[in-house]
């Protein structure tokens, strides 16, 4: 009898601690216990263009139809300035133009009537060449009357001031009766057409923002979708944020509205009670066949959920994990 128990001492000793019982555990593939923590950022709605919008002519300020907080469509009128002197000068360049004309008529005429006395030598070349010159000056003096007139032209078209895009006044700079001269504002505009999103996300934070599938805007009037343009590069140096630029897929916030842009991380993420320490690393057990493994979660934080860089397909250790090690039998 004593040899028989001290047979059974020795196998029980020589047999090791993990063939002795394999641990008891639940698994679950990490597609049922993955987390998809929701990411958000600081945002502004913003306009891409706001505009002083200036006159480009000198005159007396006749009109301003617009008023602060006015919708107007592109190429509505935003002033109207006196023109009376920029058509006296379109007609004086359309006078100069016509008596250019004609001296050029008359000195082609000559031209010819000399070509056919040079011919039959009744003048000299000197009178011929003299003759071409005058031609080729008065030339020079219809295309210089013809820019004029286009400059004429063109400054009565300024006359009026319109709107380049649809827009919302914000400001109405000019005054019926005052004298306005090249550069005076008239009124600001800011683009009702072309609004971004503008937000400061976090540099580690932008990958999952690419990733996202669904990125919404929240701010004044409820949640409204968006869709990613663009992420800036450039960190910046104080806030380590990046500018990410974000358009609306649906109705547009107003311009100047503050909120937070919220999306859900791509990346699967395993919850924190299922974070193991394992010689300094932090990780989770996964089952290899009915083996535990133990997987380094290098991005992981005790406390917070780890994102796990696993197919979906992959057998987590949900309980029972914290007794396990390394290679151990599962059971």
């Amino acid at each position: 009898m004593r040899f028989v128990l001290a047979s059974l001492v020795a196998l029980l000793l020589s047999t090791p601690a993990a063939a002795q019982q394999a641990p008891a555990v639940s698994v679950q593939p990490l597609s049922a216990v993955a987390l998809h923590p929701e990411r958000d950022a600081a945002a502004q709605v913003v306009s891409l263009n706001e505009s002083r919008i200036a006159a480009e002519i000198a005159g007396r300020i006749e009109a301003v139809p617009v008023e602060v907080g006015q919708r107007i469509d592109n190429g509505a009128v935003i002033a109207r300035i006196d023109c009376r002197d920029h058509a006296l000068s379109r007609q004086r360049a359309g006078a100069v133009l016509a008596a250019v004309r004609s001296r050029l008529a008359l000195a082609g005429q000559q031209l010819e009537r000399a070509q056919e006395l040079s011919a039959q030598r009744f003048i000299s070349e000197d009178a011929l060449a003299a003759r071409v010159t005058e031609a080729d000056v008065l030339r020079a003096e219809l295309s210089q009357a013809e820019v004029q007139l286009a400059t004429a032209e063109r400054a009565i078209g300024k006359c009026v001031v319109r709107a380049p895009f649809a827009a919302i006044v914000r400001e109405r700079l000019g005054h019926v009766g005052e004298l306005a001269a090249p550069g005076t504002p008239l009124a600001v505009l800011v683009d009702a057409g072309r609004i971004e999103v503008a937000a400061q996300v976090q540099a580690k934070d932008a990958p999952s923002l690419e990733r996202a599938a669904d990125v919404r805007f929240l701010g004044p009037g409820g949640p409204r979708p968006l869709a990613l343009e663009r992420i800036s590069p450039a960190i910046d140096l104080q806030t380590r944020a990046m500018d990410a630029r974000l358009r609306f897929t649906g109705p547009a916030a107003a311009p100047g509205a503050s909120g937070r842009i919220v999306w859900l991380d791509a990346e699967p993420h395993v919850p924190p009670g299922l974070v193991v320490r394992r010689a300094d690393r932090l990780g989770l057990f996964v089952d290899d066949g009915g083996t535990a493994r133990f997987h380094a979660l290098p991005e992981a934080q005790e406390g917070r959920p780890a994102r796990a860089d696993l197919p979906p397909e992959t057998r987590i250790v949900v309980k029972g994990q914290l007794a396990l090690k390394d290679g151990q039998r599962l059971r």
